[in-house]
């Protein structure tokens, strides 16, 4: 995963609050229970002393009806929450942290790998094309010309082959035009699955239209229509299962590139990498009992095992911090990519995959 929606944090100064925080309502006292569970997160944060004008805007946020979801992450610093993020489900551990870094590792670990991918549902008449890139997906509909058949009616006299003849004209124009925007945004959000479903002829005409490139990434479903009340919940079953897939192949093919090498293993090694801009690709164990640590100066890739290693590279007074959020600043600085992974042949459950 690229960490681009996280680069902007280590934009500002810190310390941070980083609370992640239950905030399901699915009972009759749930916002009690809300209330209760960040009264106790406050006086966590008090006790490691983060002030008040910092904590505040945290405990309005949590406690707001509107934004209620099964869990929250929340990010502040200075007088004011920074980034806020709704969890799927409730987190896997509630923090409270106070620290020179936002500690971000445990929402993208919920989070998931986000895949860019297109859901396309086509017929003679057009297509709805759904663009997702992370965040809020974006909804396109693609519409035949007025002033073309779209039908063949099967009546027309003499004139039948010539209506037919145009009808099939018209839905080749309009394969065209939605092949023309499955390929402009493809390339736009850097689509890595594309799965395409609806009328089975107008999909074979779309994939003749696409080029080799955007065609070698669509799958093609069974199930999906545009039709006025069809069900959405096969199609998109078949969607998840195709980016399932793609993200299985991705991952085994990052770690048969890691054991080929050229890699970094081990926090001190991968640390150093990261400081070179080496990093392709960083590899981190999902384990969120870990309490490693690293040593970090103010800039981005300024990180350590051992802190006389800031020392010769003019940092004076390394801070010791979370060896993943100080590895996470460094991923979203170099524009390298963060993987999960539930094992890694490596000391310290860390590793990369370099760029040379």
């Amino acid at each position: 995963m690229r960490l681009d929606s996280v680069r902007h944090l280590y934009e500002r100064r810190g310390p941070f609050v980083s609370v992640y925080l239950d905030t399901a309502r699915i009972t009759e006292d749930a916002a009690t229970a809300v209330e209760l569970r960040w009264r106790r997160i406050d006086e966590e944060l008090t006790a490691r002393g983060a002030p008040p004008e910092v904590r505040a805007p945290i405990g309005e946020l949590v406690k707001e009806p509107t934004q209620a979801a099964p869990g929250r992450a929340v990010f502040a610093e200075g007088t004011s929450v920074v980034l806020t993020e709704p969890l799927a489900a409730p987190p896997r551990r509630e923090i409270a942290r106070w620290s020179p870094l936002p500690h971000v590792v445990p929402m993208l670990a919920q989070r998931g790998e986000t895949v860019p991918h297109l859901e396309v549902l086509a017929d003679h008449a057009g297509a709805d094309v759904i663009v997702s890139c992370g965040g809020r997906k974006r909804e396109l509909t693609v519409e035949a010309a007025a002033e073309w058949p779209i039908q063949k009616t099967g009546q027309g006299g003499w004139s039948q082959t010539r209506y037919e003849r145009d009808a099939e004209e018209t839905w080749r124009r309009n394969a065209v035009a939605v092949a023309e925007v499955m390929e402009k945004e493809a390339h736009g959000i850097g689509a890595e699955v594309i799965v395409l479903a609806g009328e089975p002829q107008t999909r074979r005409m779309i994939m003749d239209a696409l080029s080799k490139d955007t065609a070698s990434r669509v799958v093609v479903a069974e199930r999906g229509s545009r039709a006025p009340g069809a069900a959405d919940e096969p199609f998109q079953s078949e969607v998840n299962h195709a980016i399932e897939v793609w993200q299985r192949k991705r991952h085994t093919a990052l770690l048969d590139a890691y054991h080929a090498g050229p890699y970094a293993t081990g926090l001190a090694e991968t640390a150093r990498v990261l400081r070179d801009g080496r990093v392709a690709t960083l590899l981190l164990r999902d384990d969120p009992t870990s309490d490693a640590t690293l040593w970090i100066g103010p800039e981005g890739t300024q990180l350590a095992a051992d802190p006389g290693e800031l020392n010769d590279l003019g940092v004076d007074l390394p801070v010791e911090e979370r060896a993943d959020a100080a590895l996470a600043r460094a991923v979203a600085m170099t524009d390298a990519e963060l993987w999960f992974v539930p094992e890694l042949d490596s000391p310290d459950g860390v590793g990369a995959v370099l760029r040379y």
